[in-house]
């Protein structure tokens, strides 16, 4: 049936409407200092964020794709500037890249001193280290007698693997003097709004443009890349542009992943979803080989410079959040409702191992992102992380692959941070309905493809539709 000349200019001005609320919502919602205050009425605004971010998506569907472009980079730029509207409110590890990005610039390497380290006081400002009544926050951590800092965990050697540590720097030495975390969350937009070019520019040829708009409208992304500055956004770009290089150029690709995995560990799951339906040795070699030789050659100078281990805290970091003992924090929690915990480990390690090999087994190497994105959706929901801005790394798979019922753990990774803090057991409750999310995706999707395959009864033939995926 052939639309009525006044749909397609209603359908987009809904969509402009709904974007212009949602970025109106945010601002709201990113000049609220409600984490530690009200952390239960900041928790409405991110639902309602959400919601209108849904609503947005669902109205981009009756908008022509030569508009639906054009409305997803403008509706993605306007999302990323939200998140410049206030100093970073959720988070401080933006400090900690301000820090190892000075100490850098200095000729120090990160990996050799703690920020409350007294070798390092020549560096200290009162931004980053205020005295006095300033201490009275409490966001703060005490340093010495009347000192403190805004870096979290002063007292450990940095975490961020050298991809990372090298954008400290750099952003550090583009900033001008007193620009403090504007510098950071500036850098935030433009990998933000870069990604979003990188999505548009994979999906006109493989895809659908409009699903960009699952990164692009996202509130996670003004909120943890943007007004948090998490360096996951730097990550994000890399393994988006990673995936899409991998479809032709398996060398590239693999070069790129390991810049990816440089930049923040966690990019590493991607690595089955590059592997996709390959089958000869010297094809895997072509991804795995570039990516090694990348990741080496980004921390061997480190090694070289650094007299302590470049890992820093990486190891203090697991056993901190659980992951290394199911019993000592929130990790694992839907696996530990149903297996005892001392099982819990040994699950996800065979759970993830499954999910690997069927998808290097049977994933499409021409979308490699979707059995990235079935790998590293299925690592979130064994391992159940408590940091919202991990899942920015699944939101742009999502983008990619179009299959929107994963971005549930995205909600739950937001709701296991800052609702639990008020409501015990949300994160897990939320994990629960994200799952549950997935696996009724799922049957819908093998449903709706088991009737495109069927055949037609007056022909006996199978529908050419049957061949969609």
């Amino acid at each position: 049936m052939t639309r009525p000349p006044t749909a397609v200019p209603r359908a987009t001005a809904v969509t402009a409407v709904l974007l212009t609320a949602l970025a109106g919502l945010l601002v709201l919602t990113v000049r609220e200092d409600g984490y530690f205050a009200d952390p239960a009425g900041l928790s409405w605004l991110y639902a309602a964020c959400w919601a209108l971010f849904a609503a947005a998506v669902w109205s981009l569907r009756r908008v022509p794709a030569r508009h639906a472009t054009a409305l997803v980079l403008a509706g993605g730029v306007a999302i990323a500037l939200t998140g410049l509207v206030a100093p970073p409110r959720t988070s401080t590890d933006s400090f900690r890249y301000a820090w190892d990005g000075r100490v850098q610039a200095a000729g120090i390497s990160p990996y050799d001193h703690a920020p409350a380290d007294t070798a390092l006081l020549p560096y200290r400002d009162d931004w980053l280290f205020p005295t006095g009544a300033a201490c009275g926050e409490p966001d703060l951590a005490p340093v010495s007698e009347g000192v403190c800092t805004r870096i979290n965990r002063p007292r450990v050697h940095t975490v961020y693997p050298p991809a990372g540590e090298l954008y400290f720097l750099l952003v550090h030495a583009l900033s001008p003097d007193g620009a403090h975390h504007k510098a950071l969350q500036t850098g935030g937009a433009v990998l933000a709004v870069t990604t979003t070019l990188v999505l548009l520019r994979v999906l006109r040829r493989r895809g659908d443009p409009r699903t960009a708009a699952y990164w692009a409208w996202c509130p996670a992304v003004a909120v943890e890349a943007v007004n948090n500055a998490h360096a996951d956004a730097l990550a994000v770009l890399l393994s988006v542009l990673a995936l899409g290089l991998t479809v032709r150029h398996r060398a590239r690709g693999g070069a790129v992943l390991g810049l990816a995995v440089a930049a923040k560990l966690l990019p590493a799951v991607l690595i089955p979803g590059a592997l996709s339906g390959v089958r000869r040795a010297r094809d895997a070699a072509a991804t795995l080989l570039p990516a090694a030789a990348v990741l080496t050659a980004l921390y061997l100078p480190y090694v070289l410079l650094s007299h302590s281990s470049v890992l820093g805290y990486l190891g203090g970091y697991a056993d901190e959040e659980g992951y290394q003992d199911a019993s000592a924090g929130n990790r694992y929690a839907l696996l530990r409702l149903l297996l005892p915990d001392s099982w819990a480990v040994p699950a996800v390690a065979a759970g993830m191992l499954a999910v690997s090999l069927y998808v290097m087994r049977r994933g499409d190497p021409g979308r490699p992102w979707s059995g990235a994105l079935l790998v590293t959706g299925t690592a979130f929901l064994l391992t159940t992380p408590g940091y919202s801005w991990y899942a920015l790394l699944p939101i742009a798979l999502v983008a990619l692959d179009g299959r929107w019922e994963w971005l549930g753990v995205a909600v739950a990774g937001a709701a296991a941070y800052l609702t639990g803090r008020v409501v015990p057991y949300a994160g897990t409750a939320v994990y629960a309905a994200a799952a549950l999310a997935v696996l009724c995706g799922w049957a819908a999707r093998r449903r709706a493809r088991g009737r495109r395959r069927a055949p037609d009864r007056t022909t006996g033939t199978f529908s050419p539709a049957g061949e969609a995926r």
